[in-house]
């Protein structure tokens, strides 16, 4: 069973870079910033006013029966939506497979805030009777991943990981490892997240998380920059479709690349600060090349963490330094795509793994934008600013979450 090999057959996303993978994609590797003002929510008494908003979006046609969407919290919206598009692009649907052995794992770092929110303010200012009896389905973190398999029959393993900021890569990762275990044939996997709230940003903003370069948006995400001043919040949600390889074959799928190494650790240090010498995603990183049968050289490209943290930014390129040793200043090259699209929490790992997917496939690796004055302490090369033609035949790429967790996904051309 564990020499099953698992491979990625269908993508789907929406980000503040757009509506779809192609156009979160296009964004990536053109160096475009999804960052701006927040519209969704009256910002004057915050001391961030901006975030990676997801923009014109509407649910409805993503649910077999659009009245659904109206018990549904906006993450789950995101959620089900960029699960859809993967499935569809993957072509599973329509397949003569058995839906038993199909797997859902779609978490969310978070969940529906946006439904907590609205509810308790029912309860304090009109009356308990002005409270949804959808409240509890809409806001807990699981109930995308269920319903999507009730919209399609899907009746094999289901789950919804929450890990933070790890939570995508840790349920692509988990599929994986069912997978090559035997105990499904496919999944459908990522995060998704919707906490720009008023609670949400008030949380991260006095935890003095957040940038406030409020007069500059596009500018104010920017990891390895010594001007860094926080991360900006972003929303959306990161979907694939991963097979087993010969599953995948048998019905003619279209595999956009292979999963091959999947780590996972923990910081064990604080509960949001990461290890000051990146100990616990160094062992991470090693866990995911040991799992692929890879030496550091082997990799071309990293998709960082990168959230634009004083402090994370560091810890990371330790990290990296740490597990790649004298490759990772002699041939690797890293980007942190958050400085176009904000940390996106639970979904961060999805759309981040389609860098990594569309990098191989495309040969470009995206930028780390506003990289303008690098950070001594970060002497890696991040793809400053402008995208870069590379072969890429292995890339890996890194979630870590407040608690300590740690994720890192490998994925490599398929051959």
């Amino acid at each position: 069973m564990e020499n099953r090999r698992v491979v990625i057959t269908g993508l789907g996303a929406l980000s503040p870079l757009g509506n779809d993978a192609a156009s979160t994609w296009d964004g990536m590797k053109n160096g475009r910033s999804g960052v701006g003002p927040i519209t969704s929510m009256d910002v004057s008494e915050y001391g961030t006013k901006i975030a990676g908003e997801v923009k014109d979006f509407d649910p409805k046609p993503f649910f077999k029966n659009p009245k659904d969407a109206r018990r549904m919290d906006r993450y789950a919206h995101l959620g089900i939506a960029a699960a859809k598009m993967a499935l569809d692009d993957s072509g599973l649907e329509h397949a003569d497979v058995d839906r038993d052995r199909i797997g859902v794992m779609l978490g969310s770092g978070i969940g529906g805030l946006g439904t907590l929110e609205d509810n308790h303010t029912a309860l304090l200012q009109r009356s308990p009777s002005r409270v949804s009896p959808f409240t509890i389905p809409m806001m807990i973190s699981n109930i995308a991943s269920g319903v999507f398999s009730m919209e399609y029959g899907f009746g094999g393993p289901n789950m919804a990981i929450v890990t933070a900021c790890a939570t995508a890569n840790h349920s692509i990762g988990e599929a994986w490892r069912m997978i090559k275990f035997g105990d499904a044939d496919a999944f459908i996997a990522g995060g998704s997240e919707a906490s720009i709230r008023p609670m949400g940003l008030a949380g991260f903003s006095n935890m003095r998380a957040l940038s406030t370069r409020n007069d500059d948006p596009t500018a104010a995400s920017r990891p390895f920059d010594t001007g860094r001043d926080g991360f900006v919040m972003g929303e959306g949600a990161g979907v694939v479709v991963v097979e087993e390889l010969e599953y995948a074959k048998a019905r003619g799928a279209n595999i956009i690349a292979e999963l091959t190494g999947y780590g996972l650790s923990a910081d064990a240090y604080h509960l949001t600060s990461p290890h000051p010498e990146g100990l616990g995603a160094a062992r991470c990183m090693d866990m995911a090349l040991k799992h692929a049968g890879l030496n550091p050289e082997d990799v071309q490209y990293v998709n960082a963490h990168g959230t634009s943290t004083p402090q994370g930014d560091v810890c990371e390129t330790k990290a990296i330094m740490k597990s790649f040793g004298g490759w990772s200043k002699e041939g690797l090259v890293v980007s942190s795509t958050k400085s176009m699209t904000g940390h996106l929490l639970g979904a961060a790992g999805g759309v981040e793994l389609l860098a990594c997917l569309m990098a191989i496939r495309d040969g470009i690796i995206p930028p780390t934008i506003n990289l303008e004055n690098q950070d001594p302490e970060c002497p890696l090369d991040y793809c400053a600013n402008t995208a870069r033609e590379v072969e890429i035949k292995a890339a890996l790429s890194n979630s870590f979450g407040f608690g300590g967790h740690n994720a890192s996904l490998l994925v490599q051309k398929f051959a």
